[in-house]
């Protein structure tokens, strides 16, 4: 089952490597930019320097800018997800108010291994603070397609080596409309329980947690210049 892991002490140096990492400066307009008809090939998300995808859900748009530089294997995965519609109809099924909160169940069974394969760990580059976005995982090289959005600024788990991939740059009101009222799944909570979610997709959710937010689609708004080479 995938998890946050347990949260552990923090660790100064990575902290501060954390927090003396930059990244380029993308120009947004005040104006929401329209999502892209067609998205972009894997190759070219893979290059990217930066990616601003955008989630339409049932409280409204949430735009995120993903960094290749803050995770130069997650961000072009996350990229890559959205483009295949990965997304599409899946709800923010772990919720915990004031912590973060989580998605990336797809709502049809069968896409479920369509990005089973696990991705190797990034370097962490910048802190969990306040709106960044962040894999979920349960242990070292196991991310998939599963993240989160934190409420807070969440420091702690920096040295646990979640690192983030992107932030978001519009509709932090949305993202913190969001509805928790369910909390922490099965067996620590009552909230839904992955194993279920992951057999049989929306049907459970839409039965038993009726209440979650969704997705209503995930696309590409635009790509951002070529990715200089990064090593990790």
């Amino acid at each position: 089952m995938t998890r946050l892991r347990s949260l552990g002490a923090l660790s100064a140096a990575l902290l501060a490597a954390a927090c003396a990492a930059t990244s380029r400066t993308v120009d947004l307009p005040p104006a929401p930019l329209p999502e892209l008809a067609v998205p972009p090939d894997s190759a070219t998300l893979a290059a990217a320097d930066s990616v601003l995808v955008r989630l339409v859900t049932s409280r409204g748009e949430i735009d995120i800018l993903l960094h290749r530089d803050w995770a130069a294997r997650g961000a072009p995965r996350v990229a890559q997800v959205v483009a295949s519609g990965y997304y599409d109809g899946a709800r923010f099924f772990r919720a915990l108010r004031g912590f973060v909160v989580q998605w990336g169940i797809p709502a049809d069974t069968a896409l479920r291994r369509r990005w089973a394969q696990p991705l190797p760990d990034d370097t962490v580059r910048q802190s969990n603070r306040r709106g960044t976005v962040t894999f979920a995982a349960g242990g070292p090289n196991t991310r998939t397609a599963q993240l989160f959005v934190n409420l807070r600024d969440n420091p702690r788990l920096d040295a646990l080596g979640f690192a983030p991939v992107g932030e978001v740059v519009r509709g932090m009101d949305a993202v913190d409309s969001l509805y928790t009222g369910y909390g922490e799944g099965a067996p620590a909570g009552t909230g839904p329980t992955q194993g279920r979610i992951g057999a049989e997709g929306e049907t459970y959710l839409a039965r038993d947690f009726p209440l979650l937010d969704r997705i209503v689609r995930a696309r590409i708004v635009r790509v951002y210049g070529p990715a200089a080479p990064a090593g990790d």
